[in-house]
């Protein structure tokens, strides 16, 4: 209802604000629009988020549950599947599968299972515990970064064919990261994020950062175009007839 009145723009942040308690079942939160903000003070099941279209979903343990969150699973199997849009914050794990075919989305997890990132085209992951196997396999766009203090073995985990594997460098990568950090603490009280806020300079030292390697290319020859003075939407466009080898106005073949 709210989608077909306000269309895809959906309503200020916040607009609708939900708190639920106890076990939320398979899908919870699917398709959420922007303007919509879904509470879930215990733990949510399989799908959660599919399709999320603008929504922002909160999940942490009810304070009254006697566990370590950072170590305990949060949500089920493929979470943010196909996602489109906005914000999801999990004070800890998720299972298999997550953030499969996201392409803009913005996430915050303390761990997830194998293969995570699979197929994703957009958006940003931020994985603050250990990965499974196979991460980021048939990864074509979006970005990731994994907060370890063993890289080796996290290195180990990731399907390198289409990404680039590096420490966070730029200003742009470290801004975008301390305000989910930032987002993800105040939503959901996690220590762990605050504890790397506490001293960030120096946990960035932990963190790897995912890129698809073409993603990048598109990225550098969007911001070359956009240092020319020409609009983002002229940069965008001449950075893709740039890379598919296009000329102006040619369809795809």
């Amino acid at each position: 209802m709210i989608s077909e009145k306000y269309g895809a723009d959906g309503l200020p942040e916040d607009t609708i604000s939900l708190t639920f308690q106890g076990s939320a079942g398979q899908s919870f939160g699917a398709f959420a629009p922007k303007g919509m903000t879904l509470f879930v003070e215990g733990d949510a099941n399989d799908y959660l988020g599919k399709g999320l279209s603008g929504g922002k979903l909160i999940v942490k343990p009810d304070a009254k549950t006697p566990i370590t969150a950072e170590d305990s699973a949060i949500a089920g199997n493929v979470t943010l599947y196909g996602a489109t849009g906005g914000e999801a914050y999990l004070h800890g794990k998720a299972g298999a599968r997550f953030a499969v075919r996201n392409s803009g989305a913005k996430t915050v997890v303390e761990g997830i299972g194998d293969n995570g990132c699979e197929y994703m085209t957009g958006g940003t992951v931020v994985v603050l515990g250990e990965i499974g196997l196979n991460f980021a396999a048939g990864m074509s766009g979006g970005t990731a970064y994994l907060y370890t203090q063993h890289e080796a073995e996290t290195r180990r985990k990731i399907n390198t064919e289409l990404v680039s594997v590096r420490g966070v460098s730029s200003a742009r990568e470290q801004a975008e990261l301390r305000e989910m950090l930032q987002k993800h603490a105040g939503y959901t009280g996690s220590k762990t994020a605050k504890r790397i806020l506490a001293h960030f300079e120096q946990e960035l030292a932990n963190f790897v950062f995912l890129i698809p390697h073409e993603y990048e290319a598109m990225l550098t020859k969007i911001a070359e175009n956009e240092s020319k003075g020409v609009s983002k939407r002229d940069a965008e466009l001449a950075a893709f007839y740039e890379m598919t080898g296009q000329k102006v106005g040619q369809a795809a073949r």
